[in-house]
This record gives structure tokens, sequence and C-alpha cells, in this order.
């Protein structure tokens, strides 16, 4: 099987192999199991591979660069505009070429790809949709427009999307789905340390706005001057690292709160073994990885109601729904620290869960769409 992937994810090369964002090509590589040649349509950087990038697992890559494109200011749109038609054409060659076509939305490269899977009605196609599917959810209209184009079975043919979450009224192209990071022999008891000690809050994400990072540590605050023995490790990097930095060195939070910056899988997964919570008030999410693979060590979610979290959350049997109140978010978390059998509870609850989805359930999934 000829395999192509139209993505927005930027990518390096790097001793002969091409590395992308880990959790991304994690996910990628139980896909090419089962595939016999691969089309990488991307974009390409001269860089040498993070703590976060690892390399596809494949021995015959066909890596199409494009040109990356935004629209995030007059210059950049005419600038993107002229290398779209560029873009169109190597999406359009490479699709021609495929026995399977396999579109990463929402992003403008993604698109793109879904304009063009138009003139391909009978080659066997799936998009995977990492955002937002809600349909009530604001989005900007590039976004909404992607939806709309991968739910028309008119427009979109031979496609199954892949979304989280399940909503109502959507067409027969549309399939609820969702993500892994673990394997069933990862499956094992986690013993954590007793509430009455130090009590340890993760958050892993970017650094941005989006992932409101700055409100996480105003919530370890919060809890702080409520006499709470508590800390916050945040992993990832990003734009905001510095105003972090600033606020926990203004407030006095350096003994409570720490930038441990990006790290690899191995550190992620110990780190969320030692945590009792996994907090992410994040505005918009898909299936936010972080929150599922925190849960699958037994740690208690703190999320926002986006996206499909209140699913994940079991509307709040299996972890805590914020509403970015800090004294409200607060005493949420304060029932529970005071009720160390509620604790324990969720934090089964949420493990049975996430533990639901390993690589290995993922996999027979993926052999179902191919």
């Amino acid at each position: 099987m000829k395999f192509v992937i139209i993505t927005h994810v930027s990518h390096c090369q790097y001793d002969g192999q091409y590395f992308g964002y880990a959790p991304y090509v994690r996910e990628i590589n139980i896909w090419l199991e089962y595939v016999d040649e691969l089309i990488v349509v991307g974009s390409s950087q001269k860089k040498s591979p993070t703590a976060i990038d690892i390399p596809y697992k494949h021995n015959a890559i066909d890596f199409r660069k494009i040109p990356d494109i935004n629209f995030t200011n007059f210059k950049n749109n005419i600038i993107s505009i002229f290398k779209s038609p560029i873009i169109f054409w190597k999406i359009f060659k490479a699709m021609k070429n495929a026995d399977h076509i396999h579109l990463r939305c929402p992003g403008n490269i993604g698109l793109l790809g879904c304009l063009v899977q138009i003139l391909f009605p009978n080659k066997n196609k799936t998009a995977k949709y990492a955002g937002n599917w809600d349909p009530n959810s604001k989005q900007p209209f590039s976004y909404r427009l992607q939806k709309r184009i991968l739910n028309n079975t008119f427009l979109t043919r031979n496609m199954q999307v892949l979304v989280y979450g399940s909503w109502e009224n959507q067409s027969k192209n549309i399939k609820s789905f969702f993500t892994a990071t673990y394997s069933e022999t990862e499956k094992e008891n986690v013993l954590k340390s007793d509430l009455s000690a130090t009590i340890e809050f993760i958050f892993v994400g970017s650094l941005v706005t989006g992932k409101n990072p700055l409100y996480a540590i105003q919530l370890i605050q919060k809890l702080i001057e409520n006499g709470r023995n508590v800390i916050l490790n945040l992993y990832g990097d990003g734009v905001e690292k510095n105003t972090l930095e600033a606020y926990i060195k203004e407030n006095d939070l350096e003994k409570h709160v720490f930038l441990r910056g990006n790290q690899n899988q191995d550190v992620i997964k110990t780190a969320y073994q030692k945590s009792h919570f996994v907090i992410l008030p994040s505005k918009s999410e898909g299936w936010p990885k972080a929150i599922a693979e925190g849960m699958f060590w037994e740690c208690v979610p703190v999320a926002t109601k986006v996206s499909c979290v209140p699913f994940m959350l079991d509307f709040g049997n299996r972890g805590i729904l914020i509403e970015m109140n800090l004294e409200n978010d607060s005493v949420q978390i304060e029932k529970i620290l005071n009720e160390e059998n509620a604790f324990a509870t969720k934090s089964k609850l949420a493990a049975k869960w996430s533990q639901t989805y390993t690589t290995e359930f993922f996999e027979d999934e993926i052999k179902k769409l191919l």
C-alpha cells in the first residue's frame, strides 16, 4: 500500500531520518506497520531534533517538502496566498499516486488537503481531526470550513474522519476515535505518597496562552494561601516561559512551582507516576494527551470543559471540571484534599478508564481503518 500523509507538522532531517513532534510521529508509526510505501507532504526545517522529536519508523519514505504558510498578518497573508498553488499542486500529485490518503487536521495544510481530496472521490481516505469537533464551539473560519467539508458526504467520499468525542447529527463520515500512548505491558499499580505529605500537580503542554499555564500556577498559589503543601511541575516550553518565570519570582513561588522544560517520554512518565493531579486549564483541545496520560498513572485530572474532556472525566466522576474561577476551582480541589477516599476513588476510576485505551487497542482499530 502506498500511503500519503498531508500534514502541518514541521519536520527535520537528521542522520538519514525524518523527525517530527513525538506524539504525532509515535501515532503515525503504528499506522506505518501496515504500509509498504510512505509519502509525506509537509514542511521541513534545517535544525537538529529536540527532546520532543522522534523519527518515523519506515524504510521507504518519500518526503515532499512544502513551504510553511500562515495568515497571522497582512504580509504573511500575501506571501501564503502566493505559496498556496505550489502546495496545492504538490498535494495533488501525492494524492494521485496514493492508495490511501491520510489528512491531519485542522490547520492550513489540512484545509488545502480537504479541498484537493474532493478530486479523488474513489480513493480510500482517512482524516485525523485532532482539534475540537464540538459543533457549538467558537473556532476560526478555516477550522469550521474543514469540518464542513469533511462532514459533507457529497464533497468528501470514501472517507473516515476520526474525531474526539461523540456528537449528535453527524454524517456517516464521522467516527468517534481516541489516541493512545502506553501499552498493556506498562499497566501497573502506582504507589503515590499520602496527601498529608507534599501534594504534587503536573502540567504537560506548550507554554502558550491557549494552554493557560499561568492559571495553573495561580491555582497552586491559591492552594498555598489556603495552607496547602503543594508543588507544581510544568513540562514544556513556549513563548510564555519568560512571563511565567517573572510571575513565579514576583510571587515568591520558587519553592513550589518549577519549569522543567521539554523532556522525553520516560521523564514525563516518571513525573506522572509521582503526581497526584494532572492539570490542564486549556482554552481548546481535541483529545488532551496530557490528561489521558496522567489518568493512566492514577493522577486525578483537573481540566476545563472543552471538546471531549467532559466525556473523558465522566462529567466530574473521575476528575475535576474547572470553571476558570480561582475561588470556585480551588474549593473543588480542597473538597477532594479533605476526603482522601474521594481522591482514591477518582484516581482509580481515572486509571480504569484511561487504561482501556492502550496502543494495542489503538493498533487493532487502525487495522480496521486500513
